[in-house]
């Protein structure tokens, strides 16, 4: 259900002139932002995009794609990997944009250390901040740093846009004024579907910009059921990406009609940890589990449409599968994203090994338990959320 102040909204009613900043720097915050960047455009709003820097040449394909080309881009030349250098990186940076461009109104999305960024300096510049995907939480240390990121950005925004009922009720046990919290759906699903209807009505031109190697595999493999794996979460380097790893090998052993596609994470340390779980498989169970590159989002919304289920620890992989009723085995001991688990359509498996062998094993041979993890309607958006925000935005902004 829609918020009530997002009902009482007349649809006739005009955007003002206001000037938007989206504050965005990973792959997930430019996919889950372009149906809010599409509504505004179409609404002729005065709109800026700062690019925090996070993603390099693969958010410059992914705002290609979208068509939302970044007023300001980053160069971060980060000396470490720590949260820490990256924050205090991005504090300065970002203020000397925000100071350049001159927004009335600054947007982030979800919880990365850039949208915690964007919104505390629209905070400090006494920018009213709107932040969408607000309200998921885990009430644990983990995912880490995301939580509190979370957390800390409901305590700076004027403006919530929660996906779901559960998102919603978050906000409102931590004294969010409901007049400031607006159900909308979640803006994953509008872009997954707005991608997966592209790349059906030119589906030739998809296959043709695959990376070459993944392309033979696939033809290839043309015949046999596949899995998608993803894993790049903080708390899951080492150890954990190794046994998600050595999980994926048992179960191509014990499944010989079956191949995984694995788009490995940039940071190097993870691919070697991934590398590491595959180390002792055979040549032929080794060529069934190809390692491709980060992947261009269109490429990995056809995989997903692809393929039977995918093993992830992405937030964003959780609802864009639910779009495509793909059952989820969730790499995580807890996930922001509850609503998908208590549908039915995830179990989370956490990095143990017997354990998603297990959940991967029922898929696998029981037609009637996959059939039963196929959600008939995404819990997490109707695919109008980009709308429904821009809309909210003209009304009050």
């Amino acid at each position: 259900m829609l918020s009530l102040q997002f009902a009482m909204l007349s649809s006739e009613e005009k955007m003002n002139d206001k000037r938007y900043l989206f504050c965005i720097g990973t792959r997930p915050e430019i996919i889950k932002m372009a149906p809010v960047f599409q509504s505004l455009k179409r609404a002729e709003k005065e709109i800026s995009i700062l690019h925090t820097g996070q993603h390099g040449s693969v958010a410059n394909d992914l705002y290609r794609f979208f068509g939302m080309l970044p007023n300001v881009s980053l160069d971060l030349r980060r000396s470490s990997n720590s949260l820490g250098s990256l924050t205090s990186a991005l504090f300065e940076k970002v203020e000397n944009a925000l100071l350049q461009l001159k927004p009335d109104v600054v947007l982030v999305q979800g919880d990365t250390t850039s949208a915690f960024v964007g919104a505390t300096l629209g905070y400090y510049h006494r920018k009213p901040v709107a932040h969408v995907e607000a309200g998921l939480r885990t009430h644990e240390h983990d995912p880490f740093p995301e939580e509190k990121n979370r957390e800390m950005i409901g305590r700076l925004a004027q403006w919530h846009f929660p996906p779901t009922p559960r998102a919603s009720k978050n906000l409102r046990q931590e004294g969010i004024a409901d007049d400031s919290i607006f159900e909308v759906g979640n803006t994953v699903i509008d872009a997954a579907q707005w991608t997966l209807d592209k790349i059906k009505a030119d589906s030739a031109e998809l296959i043709r910009e695959l990376p070459a190697g993944l392309a033979a595999f696939l033809e290839k493999m043309k015949h046999s059921r596949k899995i998608l794996i993803t894993a790049h979460r903080r708390e899951n380097w080492g150890q954990p990406i190794r046994n998600i790893a050595l999980a994926v090998a048992r179960i191509v052993e014990e499944f010989p009609d079956v191949v995984a596609i694995w788009p490995v994470h940039p940071n190097p340390s993870v691919r070697d940890d991934v590398e590491r779980g595959l180390s002792e498989l055979s040549p032929s169970l080794r060529g069934r589990i190809f390692l491709a590159e980060p992947l261009p989002y269109p490429a990995l919304i056809y995989l997903l449409d692809l393929c039977a289920f995918t093993l992830t620890d992405s937030g964003g992989i959780q609802e864009e599968a639910s779009a495509f009723a793909k059952p989820v085995l969730v790499a995580r001991e807890s996930t922001e994203r509850q609503e998908l688990i208590n549908g039915g359509g995830a179990k989370l498996v956490g990095t143990d090994v017997e354990l998603t062998l297990a959940e991967a094993g029922k898929l696998l041979s029981s037609e009637a338990y996959y059939r039963s993890m196929q959600v008939s309607q995404s819990p997490f958006g109707d695919g109008k959320a980009g709308e429904r925000i821009a809309k909210v935005l003209g009304r009050f902004s």
